[in-house]
């Protein structure tokens, strides 16, 4: 009785710690993502084919993993991290950034990228807006935000008052918000941003643009993956690998069709380090 006991409190550990994990994913070959449907970062083509420079890193090391099967979910990115802990899918593959308050839900790989903020503005820029300065500044100015993005932090820490925020499920639907006029910038990464200025003629990206100062520094975002808490052997597996990867000429040449390259490398930057631990 005591030697099945001490076995079954093994089992449980093993299963709260996620020490299989890997090992669940490479016998069954299989794992899920989970995108949020952002060019550059993650989404799907007309053809209904996964791109972004997310899903294009992580099929290269799962491929590394020996983890061939890779499905996909789609979701508003608000829903990534409950979709995450909820077993909708095993992994986020978004480009999300890593932040300190996102780290206490979600392991985070090392980061792939890092990148800076843009605003997207009407055709002139007619407000003059070329920082998130520049709207707290202006108690009349609306800025629209994707929500559970990175964004509304750096308004909230940037002086920009909640009530000149607008929160949007998707890009596209700030986009239309922002041609009729409900708001007077759209806030995103400067991918994004640019992205969607190719697409519509009445809008362009304030620039130059400055990015946020918090604490007294210039900040830049880091991208990354996400895995279960319980997860750890996943995350250990995945940076192993990522680390061969990073840099090299195969991981160059597949994202710089996305806007990322050499200039948009971390440095060595880590998880542990940017989620202040």
């Amino acid at each position: 009785m005591k030697k099945i006991s001490i076995l079954l409190f093994f089992l449980l550990i093993t299963n709260v710690f996620g020490e299989d994990a890997l090992s669940k994913y490479q016998k069954s070959k299989t794992i899920t993502i989970g995108f949020a449907n952002e060019i550059p970062y993650g989404y799907k083509d007309a053809n209904g084919e996964l791109k972004g420079e997310a899903p294009t890193v992580a099929l290269a090391i799962l491929k590394k993993l020996g983890i061939t099967n890779v499905k996909a979910v789609v979701t508003e990115f608000g829903s990534l991290i409950p979709g995450l802990k909820a077993g909708r899918f095993d992994m986020i593959s978004a480009g999300m950034y890593i932040t300190p308050k996102r780290c206490r839900q979600v392991l985070f790989s090392n980061p792939t990228y890092a990148i800076g903020e843009s605003f997207l503005v009407k055709k002139g820029n007619p407000k003059n807006l070329h920082s998130f300065e520049d709207v707290a500044k202006n108690d009349s100015i609306k800025l629209g935000v994707m929500a559970g993005a990175i964004e509304s932090t750096y308004a909230k820490e940037t002086g920009i008052k909640r009530s000149q925020t607008i929160n949007f499920p998707d890009y596209p639907s700030g986009l239309a918000a922002l041609k009729t006029g409900r708001i007077d910038a759209l806030a995103g990464t400067h991918l994004t941003m640019l992205e969607l200025a190719k697409k519509e003629a009445s809008v362009q990206q304030a620039l130059p643009f400055k990015d946020p100062i918090i604490d007294g520094k210039e900040v830049k975002g880091y991208g990354a993956f996400g895995f279960r808490r319980n997860e750890p052997s996943m995350k250990k597996a995945f940076d192993k690998e990522l680390a061969k990867y990073l840099g090299t000429k195969e991981h160059i040449e597949a994202v710089s069709v996305y806007g990322f390259g050499k200039a948009t490398l971390t440095n060595g930057k880590t998880s542990q380090e940017l989620c202040g631990k």
